[in-house]
């Protein structure tokens, strides 16, 4: 089963930008679809973006839609968030997740894999 590492996370004012990565361990990084969840104190864990395996199809949650992006390097197996208009509201520990799925699939559900989350506080 795939590894997955993120990376990037941490402080940033209202209006900044970050951009989180997650490695992906094995060589098979393009098997799966490629997702980010977020889960901010006291809350449930919630989706944010998805991404298909080959990378031309995408779906990010109304409440990011527009302020990030999720990406993918099939060459570097590593998937990306850039987040830009960071708000409050965004604070949270952000984890990749993947999923065996077919080529242009984007879920949203039921990942196969997790990595251990990074941290990103985004202080008013």
């Amino acid at each position: 089963q795939v590894q997955l590492v993120e990376s990037g996370g941490g402080l940033v004012q209202a209006g900044g930008s970050l951009r989180l990565s997650c490695a992906a361990s094995r060589r098979t990084f393009s098997l799966y679809a490629m997702g980010w969840f977020r889960q901010a104190p006291g809350k449930e864990r919630e989706f944010v973006a998805a991404i298909s395996r080959s990378g031309g199809e995408s779906y990010h949650a109304d409440s990011v839609q527009g302020r990030f992006t999720i990406s993918r390097d099939l060459v570097k197996n590593t998937l990306y968030l850039q987040m830009n208009s960071l708000k409050p509201e965004d604070t949270a520990v952000y984890y990749c997740a993947a999923k065996i799925a077919p080529w242009t699939e984007v879920p949203s559900y039921a990942y196969d894999a997790w990595g251990q989350g990074t941290q990103v506080t985004v202080s008013s």
